[in-house]
């Protein structure tokens, strides 16, 4: 009978919460990795106890002993040897959905999603991605980081993100691509640049504006972004805005654990636990089933392997004798949108058809100056050879 009363409470509970919260069901149950903090295991037991006032249930893997009545249960380990088997096991139980970790050593093919707020405008945005690796090849990993971002988002409640790619190396060659995988049938929404000239390829300005609800990037670049906008009011001692540097997203992976630096203050550790909980409520793998499903029947795989053959074409050329310039012209046009990295092989490919061109940096990045007379047909050269996009 007593087991009888206590299901009952228990179930009126639930539902008093989910009235209030307006979400009906079991709370989700977040472990947190309590160990290896600098500031100290005080520390990520305050950020456990303050997302416990949340409404998680909150397993805390450590040496401290929870407050009664806290909300937080811990879970006994003598050091940090025993730190991750028990995260994992807690994890494959099913006991915990999800987890957040100082750190974690995530399989090449997985890379976090971090989510970050904007300076200028109090703007929650995502960063595709801050560590791990999608791809040891840079631009499909950025075009993976792409899909892992769109997941995360979509998970959080935003059904249609929007994408911007960070102008790093590369990102012309990412742009191309996903134009390509969206023009097949792949669903993204393409952010659009707060400077004057526009476009998907975001500056810095739009980093500290949050344009995008993605901004597309290298996961090593992710992690000195998430760094600095998460801890620059502390002098990057104590990170205290954000949340953190997110789930590992990859096709096929299916354990959720965030990150968490170990510099992180107990209220970016709070908020990388609702991260956790919203992305469990969401469904986030049953999304990413979805988005990766989808992104492959819209081609993903034959524009990845075009890019690396491509590339291999590109380093296997890289011997060829130089082609010298045509005779000077007056060079007045300019060409935008493509990769630093790809400068020097567009202006050749122009050289050999007899058009003078020269490399430069604009203010926007790269281009290539032509003759107003050569710019049309420079234009669909470039193009063809796979340069610049449409």
């Amino acid at each position: 009978m007593d087991k009888i009363k206590k299901h009952i409470a228990e179930t009126f509970l639930e539902l008093a919460e989910g009235l209030e919260t307006g979400k009906l069901g079991k709370r989700p149950v977040i472990a947190l990795t309590g160990l290896g903090s600098e500031h100290g295991e005080e520390n990520t037991m305050k950020a456990a106890v303050d997302a416990a006032k949340k409404g998680i249930d909150v397993l805390y893997i450590g040496t401290k002993d929870a407050p009664e009545n806290s909300g937080v249960t811990t879970v006994k380990v003598a050091g940090e040897d025993e730190l991750f088997t028990t995260m994992e096991e807690l994890l494959k139980s099913g006991r915990a959905q999800g987890a957040v970790a100082m750190h974690y050593p995530f399989p090449i093919g997985v890379s976090t999603v971090g989510r970050s707020v904007a300076p200028a405008t109090g703007k929650d945005f995502y960063i595709a991605n801050t560590t791990g690796t999608s791809s040891t090849v840079r631009i499909e990993g950025m075009i993976l980081n792409a899909i892992a971002g769109i997941i995360t988002a979509k998970a959080c409640g935003n059904p249609h993100p929007t994408v911007g790619i960070l102008n790093l190396d590369g990102a012309r060659q990412v742009e191309m691509d996903l134009k390509e995988l969206a023009k097949r049938g792949y669903e993204i929404n393409f952010a659009e640049s707060a400077r004057a000239d526009g476009g998907c390829i975001l500056r810095g300005n739009d980093v500290l504006l949050g344009t995008p609800d993605v901004l597309v990037c290298d996961s090593l670049t992710g992690n000195v972004l998430t760094k600095m906008l998460s801890a620059a009011s502390s002098g990057g001692r104590y990170e205290t805005v954000g949340y953190g540097y997110g789930p590992g997203i990859g096709k096929g992976y299916h354990q959720l654990v965030l990150i968490a630096s170990r510099a992180s203050g107990a209220p970016l550790i709070t908020n990388a636990i609702g991260f956790a909980a919203e992305l469990v409520e969401g469904g986030v793998f049953e999304i990413a089933a979805k988005e990766y499903a989808a992104a492959e029947k819209a081609g993903l795989q034959e524009i990845l392997d075009a890019r690396k053959a491509k590339e291999n074409k590109g380093a296997g050329e890289a011997t060829e004798a130089k082609v010298e310039a045509p005779p000077h012209e007056v060079v007045t046009s300019q060409i935008a949108g493509i990769d630093v990295m790809d400068l020097e092989d567009a202006v050749q490919v122009l050289w050999k058809a007899a058009i003078y061109a020269e490399d430069g940096m604009g203010c926007t990045g790269p281009i290539i100056r032509v003759s107003d007379a050569n710019l049309e047909k420079a234009k669909r050269l470039l193009k063809e050879a796979g340069y610049i996009g449409e």
